[in-house]
């Protein structure tokens, strides 16, 4: 009968696997890391593009609120001359050329249509997370002014031309609307031709001091809204200047 000898394995010492686990530790840490820098690299190629397609969202927007601006300073420039305008039509109501100039220059609102495509995806997309705490702080800054303006002109603005375009409707000879009407939308006229048709339909002072009245508060609300305007344009001229030199774009 033969005997066989058993095969003894050498026991590995405990020091064996402590390096077996430090480099395996090693390795899911250094995956980790590079896990880790790779998403940081991704959302700081991305925090930049927020700022650089805002930026461009500013740059567009300045043309826009140098236009807007510089209607509404013309606006108001117009409608400040009210007050000799009411006094020479409780002499002669068929005088035209001063109530006409405050016709054309309290016809329509000047609300302003701003880029806001950055800004929503940054809302949209949690994309203020990726930017910095300065940045980021920036940008709602401008955003909360924004939406103060637009709340402004859906509110105050809107309110004081729907109540001054219905007395307005009291006061106005239905022909002669039809002619404003048609030589602006039809012909296409520019305001500068001479308008020599009776624009008044009545003579009422008392309705026409209320026509006055909401024009006043229409000038007022138009005073208010240049100003939001005014301060949004340097809003806008500090961001690009801030943008511009932090992240040296053109």
């Amino acid at each position: 009968m033969e005997v066989h000898a058993h095969t003894h394995t050498t026991r590995k010492k405990w020091t064996h696997y402590f390096w077996e686990f430090l480099m395996l530790f090693l390795a899911v840490f250094c995956g980790f890391l590079a896990e880790y820098q790779l998403e940081h690299k991704i959302e700081k190629d991305r925090a930049r593009q927020y700022v650089y397609s805002f930026y461009n969202d500013l740059a567009g927007d300045t043309a826009r609120l140098f236009g807007l601006l510089n209607s509404e300073n013309k606006k108001i420039e117009a409608l400040s001359r009210m007050n000799s305008c009411y006094a020479i039509l409780l002499k002669d109501p068929t005088a035209n050329t001063c109530f006409f100039e405050l016709i054309k220059n309290s016809s329509a609102n000047s609300p302003g249509n701003f880029n806001d495509k950055t800004l929503r995806q940054l809302s949209n997309a949690g994309g203020y997370r990726t930017l910095k705490r300065e940045d980021a702080d920036s940008i709602m800054s401008y955003e909360s002014m924004l939406d103060g303006i637009r709340g402004f002109n859906s509110t105050a603005y809107q309110e004081a031309q729907e109540n001054l375009r219905n007395t307005f409707s009291s006061i106005i000879e239905f022909s002669a609307n039809i002619k404003l009407y048609r030589n602006i939308t039809v012909k296409n006229w520019d305001y500068n031709d001479e308008v020599n048709f009776p624009l008044l339909f009545t003579n009422d002072r008392t309705l026409l001091n209320k026509y006055f009245n909401e024009l006043f508060q229409y000038l007022k609300v138009t005073v208010g809204h240049r100003n939001r305007i005014k301060a949004l344009k340097e809003k806008v001229t500090t961001l690009i200047l801030y943008f511009k030199q932090k992240y040296h774009l053109d």
